[in-house]
This record gives C-alpha cells, sequence and structure tokens, in this order.
C-alpha cells in the first residue's frame, strides 16, 4: 500500500533530531532540547551554518542529507547477544550515527 506521508523518512528526521539536540542513551529521553533558539553547524570546509528555530525543517533536512546510520562492532559492543537480567532476556542492538 502507497501513503502519501513519507513516514520512515519523519522518523529518521526526528531521530537525527533528537540526537543532535540532547537525547544520549544513558538516560531516558523527556523530549526537552538541550538547544532551543538556534543550531551552528561547522561543515569540514569551515563553512559555518546557522540554523534558527523557524528553520527546522531545513536543519532536518541537512541532518537526513549528512547522517549515517550503521551498526558497531558487533564483537566490541556484543551485536545481537542475548542475555538475562532478572529473569527478563534481552538483546543488544547497537547503531552509529555518523555525518558523511
Amino acid at each position: 500500500m502507497q501513503y502519501a506521508h513519507d513516514f520512515y523518512e519523519y522518523k529518521i528526521k526526528r531521530f537525527l533530531t533528537d540526537v543532535a539536540l540532547g537525547m544520549t542513551p544513558s538516560k531516558v529521553w523527556t523530549g526537552i532540547y538541550d538547544a532551543t533558539g538556534g543550531y551552528l553547524v561547522v561543515k569540514e570546509d569551515g563553512e559555518v551554518l546557522c540554523y534558527h528555530i523557524y528553520n527546522r525543517n531545513q536543519f532536518e533536512d541537512y541532518l537526513f542529507a549528512n547522517s549515517k546510520l550503521e551498526t558497531a562492532s558487533s564483537s566490541r559492543h556484543e551485536f545481537g547477544k542475548i542475555y538475562e537480567d532478572n529473569g527478563n532476556y534481552f538483546f543488544k542492538l547497537n547503531l552509529q550515527v555518523r555525518f558523511i
């Protein structure tokens, strides 16, 4: 079925924005950003891009176009390993976000 909404693109953009503005794996994400006024991005060539809160869509587009999602080392981070904790079973998922 074809949808008019690009669901996965939307979700990835929101994820990248949340990660860029404060979400970390060490604590529960509350949705409150560390940055609230504007965002500066310094490119490898020294060019400085400035996004104001009003340019959120452009900021998300920039992150989406310039980020790459990849799996971390399976041996170093025990990716896919099943483990038990208090009678519950879990498995580790690892994801790295990199700028390209």
